[in-house]
C-alpha cells in the first residue's frame, strides 16, 4: 500500500470517488474501456496502470466481464444442492455460452437454483418462469424465507417508525459521547463477521485518536456461501444498520459513514438508499443534526465482486479505488484507515445490534448468552433442512436445537455442515450435539462460528471434491498479496484436481506442510483460514479421504 496513492484517491472525498465511478462506466458493456480508465487516471492523477489494475481484479468491472448478461451462482450452498447444472442447461437455451457469467453466493442459500438478470436476482422457482423474466415481467425475484427468534426478537424485532425508532439516538446526542460509547463497551457486542472482536473498543481506538476527519465503514460485502443475515437486515431492516452506524459516528467523533454493499445483493442497494433518503429528508443525518453540533453524513459504494473484499483493510483499498489487497497491521485501521484517516470496519449484524444496546443499556445484552458471547446472533439454514430460513438464537443456544427444533432436521442424509463460510470449520453430524452457537463453544471444538452460515454436506458428496471446491474458492479470490496463500491455494487446487481426476495419490506429508504454511504465514484469514475445513476433512472423513493419499 502506498500512503501516497491513499491520500491522492482521498483528495476529492468521499462523494467524488473513483471506485464508484469505475462500477459507472462498467454498466452499459460490463468493464470500463481503456479510454474511460485512461480519463479516471488524468482526473485523479495517478498513474493509467494503477486505474487499468484496479479495474482488472473485479469479477464485475475485469474485460471478461464484457458482453456478460445473466450470472450464475456457484457458491458452496448451491454447489452442494446439485440445483446450477440445470440452470445453466436452461439459460443456455436463450443466452449464449459467452453472455453466461459467474457470481459466488447471491444469498439465496434457502432455496438455490440461484441466477443473477438485469439488477435482480433469482432463485428457486424461478427457472420455470424464465420466459416471463426475460420479458420484464415484476416481483418474480421475490424469495420468502423463514424467520424467527428462538427467544427474545431483539434484530429481528418488527420496525416501528423512523421517528419512534431513532429517539434513543436523539437521546444519545444529548449525553456525553463518552457515556454513549460506555455502554457499548459495558454490553461486550463483539463482531459478528468472524473475528469476534469487541465493538466497543475497536470505537474507543478511533475515538482516541486525534484527526479531524474520520470514518465509519459498514461491512455489507457478506461473501460466505450460506449466510444471508446481512441480506435480510439490509433489505427488512435497514434502520437498525444506520442507526448504528450514526451512533459509531457520535461516539467517534467520525463525519462520514460508507456502506460497501456487494454487487450481488443489487435489491439491498435500492432499499438502504431509500432509507438514507428518509433520514435525510427527517433531518437525521447532514449537518448538525436536531442542533446537537454533530455533523454525519451516508454514503453507498456498491463492491464489484471479490471476497477478499470481506477482509477490512482490502476494502478499505477497495473503496480508494486500488487494488484490494490485504494491508499490513500495525498500523490498524482505527489509526490509519481509508485515505490515511482513522476508521472503523464493523460488519451489518454488528451495527444492527446498537439499537437494542441504546434502547434497553449495555447490561440488558449482556445479560444475553454466555459471559464472553453475550446477545443473540443470527444463524442461516440452507435448502437441506425441512425449515430453511434465518433464526436469532442467545449465544449459548445447543446447536441441535438450531438443527432439529428450529430448522426441523434434514430434508435428506446430511454428513457435516460447513458453519461460517468457506473458511469455517467442517462439522461432522456426529459433533452437533457437542456444539453450542457461541464463540468459544466452536473455537474449543477445533470449528469457528463465524457469520454461523450453515452449508450442508448431502451423504453422496465426495469430501475430496468439496475439498477441491474450497482450493479452488480460495485460490480464485485470493488477493494475491502474499506467497503463502497466492501461490498455496493453487497448489493445494492443483494436488485435489490431480487426485480426483487421475490415479495420482496426494503425498500426505507434503500437503500437511501445505496447509501449515498457508496457516501460519499468510498476511491475513483468507490465506490462514481456508486450512481449518480441510484439516477438519482429513480428521473426521479419513476413511472416505485415504483413497487419494498416501
Amino acid at each position: 500500500m502506498s500512503d501516497n496513492l491513499s491520500e491522492l484517491l482521498g483528495r476529492k472525498g468521499i462523494e467524488e470517488n473513483l471506485f464508484d465511478k469505475m462500477g459507472v462506466l462498467a454498466k452499459p458493456s460490463g468493464t470500463p474501456s481503456e479510454e474511460e480508465l485512461a480519463l479516471l487516471a488524468d482526473e485523479f492523477l495517478i498513474g493509467k496502470a494503477n486505474a487499468y489494475g484496479t479495474a482488472t481484479f473485479y469479477d464485475f468491472l475485469k474485460p471478461e466481464n464484457k458482453g456478460k448478461k445473466v450470472y450464475v451462482c456457484n457458491g458452496t450452498a448451491c454447489l452442494c444442492a446439485g440445483t446450477q447444472d440445470k440452470v445453466n442447461e436452461t439459460l443456455e437455451k436463450h443466452f449464449d455460452a459467452d453472455q453466461i457469467g459467474h457470481m459466488t453466493c447471491l444469498g439465496r442459500c434457502h432455496e438455490n437454483s440461484a441466477f443473477f438478470y438485469q439488477g435482480k436476482n433469482y432463485s428457486g422457482d424461478a427457472l420455470n418462469s424464465l420466459d416471463d423474466i426475460l420479458d420484464d415481467k415484476v416481483n418474480l425475484n421475490n424469495d420468502s424465507y423463514q424467520v424467527a427468534a428462538s427467544g427474545k426478537a431483539i434484530l429481528t424485532a418488527p420496525f416501528s417508525n423512523v421517528t419512534d425508532y431513532y429517539k434513543p439516538f436523539l437521546e444519545a446526542l444529548k449525553k456525553d459521547s463518552a457515556d454513549v460509547l460506555e455502554e457499548i463497551k459495558t454490553s461486550n457486542v463483539r463482531g459478528r463477521g468472524g473475528a469476534g472482536f469487541p465493538m466497543g473498543l475497536k470505537l474507543e481506538f478511533c475515538r482516541k485518536v486525534e484527526n479531524p476527519v474520520k470514518f465509519i465503514i459498514c461491512n455489507a460485502d457478506e461473501g460466505d456461501p450460506g449466510a444471508y443475515s446481512d441480506r435480510y437486515l439490509l433489505e427488512e431492516r435497514p434502520h437498525s444498520v444506520l442507526f448504528g452506524m450514526l451512533i459509531s459516528g457520535y461516539v467517534t467523533h467520525a463525519s462520514y459513514g460508507i456502506l460497501y454493499i456487494r454487487a450481488e445483493y443489487p435489491e439491498a442497494v435500492e432499499i438502504v438508499q431509500d432509507a438514507i433518503d428518509e433520514l435525510r429528508d427527517q433531518g437525521l443525518i447532514g449537518k448538525d443534526i436536531n442542533g446537537s453540533g454533530f455533523d454525519f453524513d451516508l454514503k453507498i459504494i456498491q463492491a464489484q465482486g471479490s471476497y477478499i473484499c470481506g477482509e477490512e483493510t482490502a476494502l478499505i483499498s477497495s473503496i480508494e479505488g486500488q487494488r484490494p489487497e490485504v494491508r499490513v497491521r500495525p498500523p490498524y485501521p482505527a489509526q490509519k484507515g481509508l485515505f490515511n484517516k482513522p476508521t472503523v470496519v464493523n460488519n451489518v449484524e454488528t451495527l444492527a445490534a446498537v439499537h437494542y444496546i441504546m434502547e434497553q443499556g449495555g447490561a440488558a445484552w449482556k445479560a444475553i448468552g454466555t459471559e464472553r458471547s453475550s446477545g443473540t446472533k443470527l444463524v442461516c439454514l440452507d435448502s437441506f433442512f425441512n425449515r430453511p430460513g434465518m433464526y436469532e438464537v442467545e449465544m449459548g443456544t445447543p446447536l441441535s436445537t438450531v438443527v432439529n427444533d428450529l430448522g426441523g432436521g434434514f430434508k435428506s442424509p446430511v454428513k457435516a455442515l460447513q458453519i461460517g463460510g468457506p473458511l469455517g470449520g467442517l462439522v461432522p453430524v456426529s459433533k452437533i450435539d457437542e456444539l453450542t452457537v457461541d464463540f468459544e463453544s466452536f473455537a474449543n471444538g477445533g470449528f469457528l462460528l463465524g457469520h454461523a452460515s450453515v452449508v450442508s454436506v448431502p451423504e453422496d458428496f465426495p469430501m475430496m471434491k468439496f475439498i477441491e471446491h474450497l482450493f479452488d474458492f480460495a485460490a480464485y479470490e485470493s488477493c494475491g498479496k502474499c506467497f503463502p496463500c497466492r501461490l498455496g491455494t493453487k497448489r493445494g487446487h492443483e494436488l485435489s484436481t490431480k487426485a480426483l481426476t487421475s490415479d495420482y495419490k496426494i503425498d500426505r506429508k507434503l500437503f500437511n506442510d501445505l496447509l501449515t504454511t498457508l496457516e501460519q504465514g499468510s498476511l491475513c484469514a483468507h490465506g490462514g483460514g481456508i486450512p481449518l475445513p480441510i484439516k477438519n476433512a482429513l480428521h473426521y472423513f479419513e476413511d472416505e479421504l485415504k483413497a487419494y493419499f498416501n
